[in-house]
């Protein structure tokens, strides 16, 4: 074994290490394939030349599952079973997990709790999980790292790269999340739900989405129920930070308020898959029907749409229709509507939002109207110049408007600027010439006085001779 690193006896590298630790850190249990196919999806499209499709999968997988076994060896992860196919499947430690939320940058209670069956019995639970986030992910490949592949290995991995984008990737995704009817986040009180899967990924629309996966192997009402335990988190209000009281989910979660608001809870996404004996279809009608309680509507006559004020949306699909169509596509049933629809309007309200988006359009164009009946009938108010003719400019207008006790009025406030400086001007040079003849007039009147001083002091001095 020469060359082998002694504390990475398997030779794996710190980036499959990484691997790994984050997608166990999310899923918490999870096969070398799911690992590889969520980490490095281009594998998926290489050594497609091995004689069976077994073969193909081994030499995919061999270096996550080269990287388990490090982590395994440093008391990270362990082994944690098989599955019903007779896959390996890896769990994380304490110390992993703890490694793993260093890593996905999470606080420890954010992690989650390990799932109840862990890897044993199969783990068929986890596993249709973890398929569950893959189909609603659907990692794309780097077509780069294909080059060279067989021309239908290529042709599969740009058919995936042109499919619908899926919905986040995995730091959007956490499961086993305690949501705690009573007690604390990190405390639970017995009898608190924990979510199959959170996803929240507001840069693609969905700030906040539970999901649930149902095998067909328990009893609808068993389904139902967890939704009532649902239901009560959704109405358990605690104090923020901020000191306001409000529903304890938006102290952890941030989702926007709708607008004219509606009190509507998170949406919950059923994910059934075809394993046991019942039927997808008909657990889907049977939880549908013990739910109305939680999901059902009011019908808002004047918009043409359904309230959901205190009400949960509930979504259902199946893991096949998931696979096949994506969150874009139509495989998904809003309990309470008669046609599937994509996932984004199925957790939605379309009718509402085009009834508000309606109204805001109207309150729009009425006040663009308003703005200009109020400009028709200031135009109509707006002085005009006697002398010209012309209409006042705005700052003309200002002008000779009262502004208070302590501001004159313009001196001709009934002529245009131009009008005025014109008056101004003419009565100037008018009063300057009035000034100039009285000027002149005093003058005279001033020198005829003094002639007739003079002459009457020369009658006066004849008498004295």
């Amino acid at each position: 074994m020469a060359g082998k690193r002694e504390e990475n006896e398997a030779n794996s590298s710190n980036d499959l290490r990484a691997d790994v630790l984050r997608v166990l850190g999310v899923l918490k249990v999870a096969t070398a394939d799911q690992i590889q196919r969520l980490s490095l999806p281009h594998l998926t499209y290489r050594h497609t030349t091995k004689p069976t499709r077994a073969k193909q999968k081994e030499a995919r997988t061999a270096s996550h599952r080269a990287a388990a076994n490090d982590l395994r060896r440093h008391g990270l992860a362990i082994d944690g079973g098989r599955t019903r196919g007779g896959e390996e499947v890896r769990l994380l430690t304490a110390a992993g997990l703890a490694a793993a939320a260093i890593d996905l940058d999470r606080a420890p209670e954010e992690m989650g709790a390990m799932p109840r069956s862990g890897g044993r019995s199969g783990a068929s639970h986890a596993m249709t999980v973890n398929e569950t986030v893959i189909a609603l992910i659907r990692p794309k490949p780097d077509l780069d790292l294909v080059v060279g592949e067989p021309a239908e290995a290529v042709a599969a991995a740009r058919a995936a790269v042109d499919a619908p984008d899926g919905i986040g990737s995995l730091p959007a995704y956490a499961t086993e999340v305690a949501l705690p009817v009573k007690g604390t986040w990190k405390n639970p009180a017995i009898g608190s739900p924990r979510a199959d899967v959170v996803l929240t990924a507001p840069q693609a629309g969905v700030p906040l989405l539970f999901i649930e996966v149902d095998n067909c192997t328990e009893e609808a009402v068993l389904v139902a129920a967890k939704l009532d335990k649902y239901a009560r988190f959704f109405l358990r209000q605690e104090k923020d930070t901020d000191g306001v009281e409000k529903p304890m989910w938006r102290t952890r979660w941030t989702t926007r308020e709708d607008d004219a608001y509606e009190r509507v809870h998170p949406p919950v996404l059923l994910v059934f898959h075809q394993i046991g004996k019942r039927s997808a279809k008909n657990q889907m009608a049977r939880v549908a029907d013990l739910t109305r309680h939680h999901w059902q509507g009011r019908w808002h006559a004047e918009g043409g749409y359904h309230s959901y004020d205190t009400c949960i949306p509930i979504v259902a699909t199946t893991l096949e229709s998931l696979r096949e169509h994506g969150p874009a596509g139509a495989a998904f049933w809003r309990f309470g509507r008669d046609h599937r629809q994509r996932l984004m309007e199925a957790i939605g309200n379309p009718r509402r939002d085009a009834y508000l988006a309606c109204r805001r359009q109207a309150a729009r164009q009425e006040q663009r109207r308003r703005k200009e009946r109020v400009a028709a009938e200031r135009e109509a108010r707006r002085p005009v110049c006697t002398s010209c003719g012309h209409t006042f400019t705005d700052e003309r207008w200002a002008a000779v408007d009262v502004q208070g006790w302590d501001r004159s009025r313009e001196s001709h406030p009934h002529l245009c600027e131009d009008c005025q400086d014109q008056t101004v001007t003419t009565v100037q040079r008018a009063d300057g010439d009035e000034r100039e003849r009285q000027e002149q007039e005093r003058l005279g009147l001033e020198a005829e006085e003094q002639d007739a001083v003079q002459k009457a002091g020369g009658w006066f001095s004849r008498f004295r001779t």
